[in-house]
């Protein structure tokens, strides 16, 4: 498999990272870097880092994209991940450098030179992947298949109660990627909370293993473990990038999928970032309202996951 992978890279994105470099017959393209969870520069150091910890220092280019989002001013969570977004662990600076080029650029020259081979796989805002497709909208129909984790399932999200982070920081950039016709798969925030979970004691395994990778997953993990016992009350911590990768290498992960209409919301007041998915038990849109319009479905939405498979993949990238 073929991947490029969008990134706000702090924390859980570095895991996800982590499991695609190590995985086996997975080649990592090129990593994009997104503005999102702490300082733009941050992300691309933290990328290179974690591909220097997994062996491939130099291998796989990273490149600088979006600084902000399409219409507003960036926002960050490094209450959630310190404010390096390593849970603060003072890592040495990467050998490695960004690449020169831009990300949208690069996300459009690399898919339309392999038509139907690359895997976009989307953990940060979507504002590279928007400008990408505002640049080159062919790329929705080239791109093998794009994996978004973003959104919450007509659920709770984690930044307002009707949003979660990725698409509140861009739903403009949302809309656009969610419109453009990619065959696309969604991990929500809903999922993550369901499926996404790392128990104390697997953390306390992944500690155990006392490798490299392992000690630096421990590191990272840190912060946003203590902000999921403090402020979310659970015993662990939530891997929703992590989640989406582990099912983007492996459809066999996947116990429960729908394919949905899905939307983004950009301009309400309470629910700005919102994702709406349809649901089985709704009557026929126009059947509710003459003045509204069925639409056929254009994500596949994830429901369920194997959680020890889940946790099975995370130990292998870590051993």
């Amino acid at each position: 498999m073929r991947l490029i992978i969008d990134t706000d890279t702090a924390g859980d994105d570095v895991f996800s990272l982590m499991i695609a470099l190590t995985r086996p017959g997975v080649v990592v393209e090129a990593v994009t870097i997104a503005h999102g969870n702490v300082g733009f520069e941050r992300h691309a150091e933290n990328a290179l880092k974690t591909i220097e910890v997994c062996g491939k220092g130099g291998a796989v280019p990273v490149y600088l994209g979006a600084p902000r989002p399409l219409s507003r001013a960036p926002l960050a969570a490094s209450y959630v991940f310190g404010a390096d977004g390593m849970s603060d662990s003072g890592f040495s600076a990467a050998v490695q450098r960004p690449a020169a080029g831009d990300a949208p650029d690069e996300i459009v020259r690399r898919i339309m030179a392999a038509p139907g081979e690359i895997t976009l796989i989307a953990q940060a805002p979507l504002t590279n992947l928007a400008l990408a497709v505002m640049m080159e909208p062919r790329i929705a129909q080239t791109c093998r298949h794009l994996w978004i984790m973003g959104g919450t399932d007509n659920g709770v999200g984690n930044v307002t109660p009707a949003a979660e982070y990725n698409f509140y920081v861009d739903p403009e950039a949302a809309k656009i990627v969610l419109a453009a016709g990619f065959d696309v798969s969604i991990i929500t925030w809903t999922e993550t909370l369901r499926d996404g979970l790392f128990t104390l004691e697997q953390l306390a395994e992944l500690e155990a293993l006392d490798t490299p990778r392992s000690r630096y997953f421990t590191a990272v993990n840190r912060a946003s473990l203590a902000f999921s016992q403090q402020t979310q009350g659970l015993g662990g911590s939530l891997h929703p990038d992590a989640l989406t990768c582990a099912v983007a290498l492996d459809a066999g992960l996947i116990t429960e999928s729908e394919l949905c209409v899905v939307d983004v919301e950009t301009k309400g007041e309470l629910t700005r970032g919102y994702l709406s998915v349809s649901h089985p038990i709704l009557p026929d849109i126009e059947l509710a309202d003459p003045d509204l319009v069925r639409k056929p479905p254009n994500a596949r939405v994830i429901k369920a996951v194997d959680r020890a498979g889940f946790f099975a993949a995370m130990t292998a990238a870590l051993a």
